[in-house]
């Protein structure tokens, strides 16, 4: 699942998910004793928060960040990764909300979302003992604010900022339409041919490395292995030809732009942002020039950029926290409508002067000068201090305009609500789906598990060529759209599931009866829940499973624990790859899409050897899809 959410501060509680953090600095973080007081200016408290040049101003200001709740782990196990840190603690009922690791050092800092949890952490992890190490926790310090910690380098003339940054400040005296593109469209000066060129070659390396994993872990396929790497350069498969996005430019039905300061101090401008909050910038570049971005969401910015220029709210700061306008998601279509969604922070406004800037805004887009837009529905969300990760919790209010907008894929027409997953490169997204449904080999007895199934795209794709549909997908509203997806295509024989794919995966597998049952996984860009794969692998009737992965080294694990030898945690035969393809959604930038097609290994055969590949005829075994965005 690809994400377009512009950078935030790294101390907001706003992010998604549990977040892995690095820094150039870690001593910064530290703090020699075991206890500490937070960083307090001359004058004690009121004085930090007071002034403009404090680093660490913002945990004294009156809103939640979880760097006042940070806490140094020390003497770790060498080699351990983010995904194992934060399975240890969750293993032990520890609640983590940030980790921050340093490449092979032995300590990390680990942030929490209030005092008893971050207290409960020192009092269990403390003198506690993994993989042989006893370990050590003690309190750590908020890290500096970087915008700030930018503007005291800069009044100091640039002093002490190494090399790297004084090139970058060079760097920036290129046109802004030159800077942005580097930043949101890196390939945009690099022949099409040769970017595919490269994207095939960084996968390439993804399987050369999962070779090497394979022969760690699973020593009983050593000898179709070594076949294979001789066969196919170091590669654990053939890959085959990468397939090209039919539009390289203009491409994207969905953006999500900051509203901020412009780079030349425009006020509240919609665009870009030039570079990270953590890299001491919040200029804004308008997507005028941005090839990536389409005819018809660049007219909604410059009508909303237009019409919140003539309100009195300014822009929200990261910085300060203080301001109101911070984000405008835009939604195209083939069906040419127009989804805006502008995201505000209400801070002390009361309800009546709200209602007055929602109504402005209906006037705007539906009677004045931004009629003219395109706009079709318009969503005004309410987001101040995020309490919750999941956005579906913000307070979403149609202004104007109908509820959702359509899109036709593949001859099928699909409803998209403001947070429904739907592929940001549609002709693309064709491409990639008919791919699946080639490499499934589905017929008319097929059943389809369609996992983590969004709006339903790929399950109602292949739904007139198998028996049955069961869709699984955790989002309440993704859910709703494709139920009437199913509906308004004419589909009677798909059902959909509400839940989390590790709760209701292995309850939907068990209740299905079918001679021929086929897997389709679309997780997050993650991956899949350890018990997700745990189930694909106990269930021995699924045979055959094609994974595609829009970051492959994320997902890179999953590989790992589908062809790993049989243990106590991993039951059932593995899998080993036989077939790989690279498929472009992203022109312009390093990311495609990975398709992988494993096979289930066979015990009962002499050896494990390199067979031809032939379809699949037989109805007796399952085929798992496990699809990754």
């Amino acid at each position: 699942m690809q994400t377009d959410s512009p950078d935030e501060a790294h101390f907001l509680v706003g992010s998604p998910s549990l977040k892995e953090e690095k820094t150039s600095d870690p001593k910064e973080d530290a703090v020699d004793g075991v206890k500490t007081d937070e960083p307090k200016a001359e004058g004690g408290e009121e004085a930090a928060s007071s002034d403009p040049n404090n680093l660490y101003r913002y945990v004294q200001a009156d809103l939640f960040t979880s760097e006042i709740f940070k806490v140094e782990i020390q003497n770790l196990p060498k080699f351990i990764g983010f995904n194992d840190l934060k399975k240890f603690l969750e293993k032990h009922r520890l609640n983590p909300h940030k980790i921050k690791l340093f490449g092979k050092q032995t300590f990390a800092f680990v942030t929490f979302k209030n005092e008893e949890e971050r207290d409960k952490a020192m009092k269990m992890v403390h003198g506690m003992q993994w993989k042989g190490r006893v370990l050590s926790v003690r309190l750590a310090k908020p890290k500096a604010d970087p915008m700030l910690r930018k503007r005291g380098r800069d009044e100091a003339g640039g002093a002490g900022q190494p090399p790297s940054k004084r090139q970058e400040a060079e760097e920036d005296e290129a046109p802004l339409s030159i800077q942005i593109a580097n930043v949101v469209t890196p390939l945009w000066n690099v022949p099409y041919e040769e970017q595919l060129r490269r994207k095939e070659q960084e996968v390439e390396g993804v399987l050369q490395r999962l070779a090497r994993e394979i022969g760690n872990t699973n020593k009983a396929m050593l000898p179709w292995l070594f076949v294979q790497k001789e066969k196919y350069k170091r590669m654990c498969c053939p890959l085959e030809e990468i397939r090209p996005s039919p539009s390289q430019v203009e491409y994207r039905n969905k953006c999500e732009f900051v509203i901020g300061i412009g780079a030349n101090e425009e006020d509240k401008t919609i665009g870009f942002r030039l570079g990270k909050y953590k890299g001491g910038s919040c200029a804004v570049v308008g997507p005028s020039d941005s090839i990536h971005v389409t005819t018809e969401a660049k007219r909604v910015v410059s009508e909303f950029q237009k019409f919140i220029r003539t309100t009195p709210y300014s822009v929200y700061s990261p910085e300060t926290y203080e301001g109101h306008w911070k984000q405008l998601t835009v939604r195209t279509s083939r069906t040419k409508q127009a989804m805006a969604m502008v995201f505000f922070n209400p801070q002390k406004l009361e309800e009546k002067e709200l209602n007055v800037l929602k109504s402005s805004m209906k006037e705007y887009f539906t009677e004045g000068d931004g009629k003219e837009s395109g706009v079709t529905t318009l969503y005004f969300v309410s987001e101040g201090q995020r309490q919750s990760p999941n956005p579906e919790d913000l307070p979403c209010e149609l202004v104007a305009g109908e509820e959702c907008i359509h899109e036709e894929l593949l001859g099928l027409k699909f409803r998209i609500s403001p947070h429904s997953f739907f592929q940001v490169n549609t002709g693309a997204a064709e491409v990639l789906y008919s791919a699946v449904g080639e490499w499934a080999q589905l017929d008319k007895d097929s059943t389809v598990l369609d996992v983590c199934c969004g709006t339903g795209t790929i399950g109602i794709s292949l739904a007139k060529r198998v028996r049955k549909v069961i869709g699984i997908e955790m989002c309440q509203e993704a859910v709703k759209d494709a139920k009437v997806n199913a509906k308004i295509n004419g589909l009677s024989n798909i059902e959909f599931h509400c839940g989390k794919a590790e709760d209701v995966f292995q309850m939907v597998l068990n209740s299905v009866v079918s001679p021929s049952i086929t897997a389709i996984v679309d997780p997050p860009r993650a991956g899949l829940h350890s018990k997700v794969i745990l189930a694909i692998r106990r269930a021995e009737h699924l045979k055959r499973l094609v994974y595609v992965a829009c970051n492959a080294k994320a997902a890179m694990n999953n590989f790992i624990d589908l062809c790993r030898a049989p243990s106590n945690r991993v039951r059932g035969a593995p899998f080993r790859p036989v077939r790989a393809m690279a498929v472009d959604l992203f022109p312009q930038t390093m990311h495609c899409e990975m398709l992988l097609l494993f096979e289930r290994v066979d015990y009962s055969a002499v050896d494990i050897q390199e067979k031809p590949h032939k379809p699949n005829t037989s109805h007796n075994e399952c085929t798992a899809i496990y699809i990754l965005f």
